[in-house]
């Protein structure tokens, strides 16, 4: 007969899915497991969390500890990137079981030497278990021990009963069934400010921009703060059906077309637009970038335009209409004439596979490690999971951006197949409170173990209605919401700094989209933003309370339109509130609750908030504050609390 299994062992966390896809964390994070771990009657369980990199056969272990009735965690670091396995381990422990029960009899004064001696049994099949010197010392002085009352107090003493408790019971051992999977990422995984730009729109004189000029642009970009430099797609682009201005279906010979209809007579996605100029000069404005303390992340758009090189090599790539002709991409209402999108099921889908796999690891050789991969959601999920598994296996730093904007479900199994960020809704959270349900979705539930945000306040697709025709606070205002609810965020880079606001009429898209046509930028042009989002960026990297997003916790206001939140490094005792002004068109006053001992202040005197932006002070005291908020002057406060 089967022996009976006296623990159970359940709602471990973190678990996605189950243990079908790993959790995720950054490097020098620490991963806590919590689970219920019980038995029946006034058993006392105890137990261990088993870990251990993928690639080593041996675990260690930790003890775990009680943090709340049944419930047991522990806790193991994650020093390199790379894949980790956890399980648990747990017993009951019949000494501790008895230790329990002898200890209220002694208190009473109704234990009996026989009593004890049980005790001093269990004792002894522990040490069968496990030869412990300082366990066998401390039982022998039990033995010698003159009195029953001596002998007792020997027993029942905490270090003896710690030391027992770190031995498994053999008879009542139970291993979780799963061993579950934590994926650790790079630190730049986790935090990160990225800026969107065009080389073709880094020239002078009204000239196309190439590489070569977007070397200049790179200095001016690290200059502001940012971490990460993003293009568009560099490939050659189609002639046929190529688009004009506004998405106009008619180009004139002067339009260079969109840099998503990829490929032409000079290549197709491992080559870049000649008139960007070489391989080689990508590959040095790569390298100085670098210097600069910048990574360059490259749009990967798997579409073609009808003059891409595989419509000819491989037309079976391609599905075709009854007419033979092969159908343009549509997303009504847009259509993309200038597009032809790819069949992944077509009969040799194991070679277009391993081609788009190969676009990956071609760029990856030439220095690029970070992709943000357009329209993943339209692709098949297999390929995905495939594709990623492959590339990080060969490149575990490379980190993928989802552009996936489409329905909530479809997001998140994305990020759970191993997209490493992914973009969201935030681009049209507004209102305090969406904001607030849609933060803590992100950062409350179980999307945290493996959603990792990256908020865009604009793309060059996306102008959202909020900022149409905005005032140049309202632009400060989603920057600094973007910029310090997530630690990842990036902007659409010249049209967000300069507060460009005119929409196409009728559409949530810029009007002259740099998408169709060659943009020459005014960086200084009055208005511009640019040494807010220098002064933000700057307070993101001084302070490492804001280089994490799931440390976020919202306030209290008696104001809606005031939007309070903390954010907390407690091994740096780093404590940063921020207070925005949703309106950028008023005033706003109101009261918001800080509670002094978040930030380790006393709360029966006076504490300092030191406003990082405008270098103001404050003296606070208590749990609520008065705030005022004009936004003409800045829409917004962060606050380092205690003047760190």
């Amino acid at each position: 007969m089967k022996s009976v299994s006296r623990v159970v062992i359940e709602r471990v966390s973190p678990l996605v899915d189950g243990g079908r896809f790993p959790a995720r964390r950054i490097v020098g994070e620490t991963v806590t497991v919590s689970a219920d771990i019980f038995t029946e009657g006034q058993g006392e369980v105890r137990g261990y969390l088993l870990y251990r990199p993928e690639t080593r056969k041996s675990w260690s272990r930790a003890a775990l500890s009680l943090e709340g009735k049944d419930r047991w965690r522990g806790d193991f670091a994650v020093p390199a990137t790379g894949r980790y396995l956890y399980t648990i381990e747990a017993w009951v422990s019949g000494f501790l079981t008895w230790r329990t029960g002898y200890e209220k009899k002694f208190r009473y004064n109704s234990n009996e030497r026989i009593d004890l001696e049980s005790g001093k049994a269990l004792l002894e099949e522990l040490l069968e278990n496990r030869p412990a010197a300082r366990l066998r010392r401390r039982l022998e002085a039990v033995k010698a021990a003159a009195t029953l009352r001596e002998k007792s107090l020997l027993i029942l003493d905490e270090g003896l009963a710690h030391e027992a408790a770190l031995i498994p019971d053999r008879r009542s051992l139970v291993r979780w069934e799963t061993e579950a999977a934590v994926v650790a990422l790079r630190e730049r995984a986790g935090c990160g400010a990225w800026y969107e730009f065009f080389p073709r729109s880094a020239g002078a004189d009204g000239k196309p921009g190439a590489f070569r000029d977007a070397e200049k642009k790179l200095i001016d970009i690290a200059g502001l703060g940012f971490d990460v430099v993003y293009f568009p797609p560099i490939h050659p682009i189609g002639r046929t059906n190529r688009k004009g201005r506004n998405n106009s279906i008619r180009a004139s010979s002067a339009d260079p077309g969109s840099p998503w209809a990829i490929g032409n007579e000079s290549g197709g996605h491992t080559a870049v637009d000649p008139a960007l100029g070489a391989i080689g000069d990508f590959t040095a404005l790569v390298r100085a970038a670098g210097k600069l303390g910048l990574e360059v992340a490259l749009d990967i758009a798997f579409q073609c335009s009808p003059d891409h090189p595989w419509v000819r090599e491989h037309p079976d790539w391609f599905k075709r209409r009854p007419d033979g002709s092969v159908q343009y991409a549509e997303n009504p209402p847009k259509k993309y004439e200038d597009i032809y999108p790819l069949d992944f099921n077509t009969a040799d889908r194991k070679g277009l596979w391993e081609e788009l796999k190969n676009v990956f690891l071609f760029w990856v050789d030439k220095g690029v490690r970070i992709f943000r991969v357009d329209n993943p959601h339209t692709k098949p999920f297999d390929f995905w999971e495939w594709c990623l598994r492959e590339v990080t296996a060969a490149h575990p730093d490379v980190i993928f951006l989802a552009e996936a904007f489409t329905r909530p479900a479809v997001m998140r199994y994305l990020a759970k197949i191993g997209f490493t960020q992914s973009y969201t809704y935030f681009t049209w959270r507004t209102g305090a409170s969406e904001i607030r349900e849609y933060l803590t979705e992100l950062t409350r539930s179980g999307m945290r173990d493996y959603f990792n945000p990256n908020f865009w306040p604009n793309t060059p697709d996306i102008l959202p209605l909020h900022l149409h025709n905005a005032p140049r606070q309202a632009f400060i205002i989603r920057l600094v919401l973007a910029a310090t609810l997530s630690a990842n965020y990036g902007i659409y880079g010249p049209a967000f700094e300069l507060c460009v606001s005119t929409p196409l009429p009728g559409r949530e898209e810029y009007l002259d989209s740099e998408k169709f046509e060659y943009k020459r930028w005014e960086d200084r042009a009055p208005g511009n933003i640019r040494e807010v989002v220098r002064r933000i960026n700057r307070i993101r990297r001084e302070h490492p309370a804001l280089r994490r997003t799931m440390n976020l916790e919202f306030c209290e206001s008696d104001n809606d339109a005031l939007l309070a939140y903390c954010k907390t490094d407690r091994e740096s005792g780093d404590v940063i509130l921020c207070v925005v002004n949703l309106n950028p068109r008023v005033t706003e006053n109101g009261f918001i609750r800080f509670q002094p001992e978040k930030a380790g202040l006393p709360d029966d005197r006076p504490y300092q908030a030191l406003d990082l932006i405008t270098g103001d002070r404050y003296v606070w005291h208590n749990d609520w504050h008065y705030v005022s908020i004009d936004p003409f002057v800045m829409p917004a406060h962060i606050l380092s609390m205690g003047g760190k």
